[in-house]
C-alpha cells in the first residue's frame, strides 16, 4: 500500500468529496451528494469497533515478497492487493470480516480495479441498488440489461458499504459464526446466501486466495503489529468534529489551523484529489 497513514476509526468515511493539498481556493461548485453508511444496528456483535488503523508496513511486505516468489501472477492483481490490503485489514478489524475474502471479492467483481462499474463509479463489489439505496446510481448490464448499481465517491465507501452490506442481513449471520481463518467456509457461505449466481463463485474466490496469499492477511486480527492497534473505547463526547469548508479555505489552510499534516487530514476524509467544494463538509480528529 503507498503510504496510506490512518483510518481513524473508518466510520468516520460518511462525508467524501474531492479536495486538494495546495494552497487553492475552494470552487463555488454545487456540494457533491454524499453517501452516509448508517452505523451497525448492534454495534456490540463488533468486538473491535475501535479500531486506529495507521501504516501497515507489515502487510506491504507480504505483497512485495509475493510478487518476488511468483513473478508470474498478474501485476495488476498484486497492484490491487497493495492499494487496498489496509483497508480490508480495517474493515476485517471492525467488522469481523475475513480481509483475504475482502480482498478476492473486490478483486473478482472489479477486475483487480478495471471493470466499468469500479472505474466509473468506485464500485469495487458490484453492489446492486436495492429499494434502500438513496445514493448516486450507474446503469450496467449484468444479470439483466442496465440493472442499477451503486455509485460511490471514493473506493473507501465502497469497501465500507461492502462490510455494511454483508453485516446487516440475516442471510449472512451465519457467516460471522466461522473464524475469520475459515476463508473457504465464508466463500462457500456467499454462494449459498446469494452473494452471486454463478455457480463457480466460491472456487474463484478460493483460487484468488491462495494463488496470492489472501489469507496471510487474515493474521492480522490477532497481531495488530505493524501499527494497527486496537485501542480502548472512545468517551461519549466526540472523538473529533466536522467542519464546514468556507470560501477561501484549502486543505492546507485546514490542516494547519487544526494541527493536523495535510496528508491525515485527506486520509481521514478518504480523499484524493485536488478540489474543495464550499459547504463540504471535514471530519477533523481531535487531538
Amino acid at each position: 500500500m503507498k503510504n496510506i497513514f490512518l483510518i481513524f476509526s473508518i466510520v468516520i468515511l460518511t462525508f467524501l468529496t474531492s479536495c486538494g493539498s495546495k494552497k487553492r481556493t475552494v470552487s463555488s461548485s454545487k456540494q457533491s451528494k454524499y453517501v452516509k453508511a448508517p452505523e451497525p444496528e448492534d454495534a456490540e456483535k463488533n468486538e473491535n469497533k475501535d479500531i486506529k488503523v495507521e501504516k501497515v508496513p507489515m502487510a506491504d511486505d507480504l505483497i512485495y515478497n509475493l510478487k518476488k516468489r511468483k513473478p508470474h501472477l498478474s501485476q495488476g492483481t498484486a497492484a490491487y492487493i497493495e492499494e487496498y490490503n489496509d483497508i480490508a485489514i480495517a474493515e476485517m478489524l471492525r467488522y469481523k470480516i475475513p480481509a483475504s475474502i475482502t480482498l478476492a471479492q473486490g478483486i473478482l467483481e472489479s477486475n483487480s480495479g478495471r471493470s466499468r462499474l469500479t472505474v466509473n463509479a468506485n464500485n469495487h463489489f458490484g453492489v446492486k441498488c436495492h429499494s434502500s439505496w438513496e445514493g448516486d446510481r450507474i446503469h450496467h448490464d449484468d444479470d439483466a440489461r442496465q440493472e442499477c448499481f451503486r455509485k460511490y465517491e471514493h473506493p473507501l465507501t465502497s469497501f465500507r458499504d461492502h462490510s455494511l452490506f454483508l453485516f446487516e442481513r440475516k442471510r449472512y449471520a451465519a457467516l460471522f459464526d466461522l473464524k475469520l481463518t475459515n476463508y473457504k467456509g465464508w466463500a462457500r457461505g456467499l454462494k449459498k446466501a446469494g452473494y452471486a449466481t454463478d455457480p463457480k463463485y466460491p472456487a474463484k474466490l478460493i483460487r484468488l486466495i491462495e494463488d496470492y496469499e489472501l489469507y496471510k492477511y487474515d493474521a492480522f486480527n490477532k497481531k495488530y503489529s505493524g501499527g494497527v492497534t486496537k485501542v480502548s473505547k472512545p468517551k461519549p463526547k466526540k472523538p473529533g468534529t466536522f467542519v464546514v469548508v468556507k470560501k477561501g479555505d484549502t486543505l492546507y489552510s485546514l490542516a494547519k489551523r487544526h494541527k493536523l499534516t495535510v496528508d491525515r487530514l485527506k486520509w481521514l476524509n478518504g480523499l484524493k484529489s485536488n478540489e474543495l467544494d464550499i459547504g463540504q463538509e471535514l471530519f477533523i480528529e481531535k487531538q
